[in-house]
């Protein structure tokens, strides 16, 4: 499947600042990135930084002056998915997991799945199956949780958001990973450019370690499984934010879109699947 992703941001910068930037399509496991541009208007210099074992794909801008500033992302992407049998009865076993899933398993910042155990463990707790609890989790959060913006903030976490049941996308997505963490099933956050959001913007939603694959689950039920192009993922959204600012400056304004460019695409369904699991990795 191939899709065209663009990405714009602008900001009024009041001092000397520096922002990290997670807007690149991965170019990993299942997506290739065909083609792509970074441009910053002035044009200032934009640093690709690496880091052994991470995925993601940061770009730091360094801003010298006050002033206005905006970033353009515009990229042609291809990938794939995986749909694997669903195994309904079998559990994952945490002391078979490499130990570069297991800090999957730790509460974080956004997902205190600590503060959640006797929850998770009272609503989903008796459900056989680590993909059977992953998926009512999906489903009971797209039934409860109303979907808005206007009552949570940067700071909002799961507990806040099982407490109010109101969020967006990155809301739910903290609460789909902090409740899969309290019934031992790896999870981390996963954001994409997504089809058919109105407006469009960066979509979110978690990925769960099941049977050696990270499956996608969206609570959201917004967007076709496998409508998606992966950006990047993390224990929660403070380390897949989409731009992390240092300095005195405002964000003014966002432009957000993605294309199918295949006219053979058939879309999966929302949320999750019933009979199949689905990865991105």
């Amino acid at each position: 499947m191939k899709f065209n992703v663009f990405a714009e941001m602008a900001y009024v910068i009041r001092s000397q600042s520096t922002i990290l930037y997670n807007v690149h399509a991965s170019d990993s496991g299942n997506q290739h990135v065909i083609s792509e541009s970074f441009s910053v208007e002035p044009p200032l210099e934009a640093v690709e930084l690496f880091s052994a074992g991470i995925e993601n794909r940061f770009v730091r801008v360094c801003i010298a002056e006050p002033g206005k500033m905006s970033i353009k992302y515009v990229a042609e992407v291809e990938n794939s998915y995986v749909q694997i049998d669903l195994i309904s009865d079998a559990e994952i076993s945490v002391e078979g997991l490499d130990a570069s899933i297991l800090p999957y398993l730790y509460p974080s910042r956004y997902c205190q799945s600590d503060k959640l155990y006797r929850f998770a463990q009272h609503n989903f707790g008796s459900i056989k199956g680590s993909y059977a609890k992953a998926t009512a989790v999906t489903i009971w959060i797209f039934t409860n949780v109303k979907y808005t913006g206007r009552f949570t903030t940067s700071s909002t976490s799961a507990y806040d958001t099982v407490t109010e049941l109101v969020g967006v996308c990155r809301d739910f997505a903290h609460l789909g990973i902090a409740l899969c963490r309290a019934l031992s099933i790896p999870a981390r956050y996963f954001t994409a450019y997504a089809i058919n959001l109105k407006p469009g913007d960066i979509h979110a939603c978690f990925e769960a370690y099941l049977f050696g694959e990270w499956v996608l689950f969206d609570p959201t039920f917004l967007v076709p499984l496998n409508g998606m192009v992966k950006i990047g993922t993390g224990r929660d959204a403070a380390d897949a934010s989409v731009a992390t600012m240092f300095g005195d400056m405002n964000f003014t304004a966002m432009k957000v879109d993605c294309q199918v460019a295949d006219p053979d695409f058939q879309p999966l369904p929302a949320g999750c699947l019933v009979n199949a699991m689905m990865t991105y990795s």
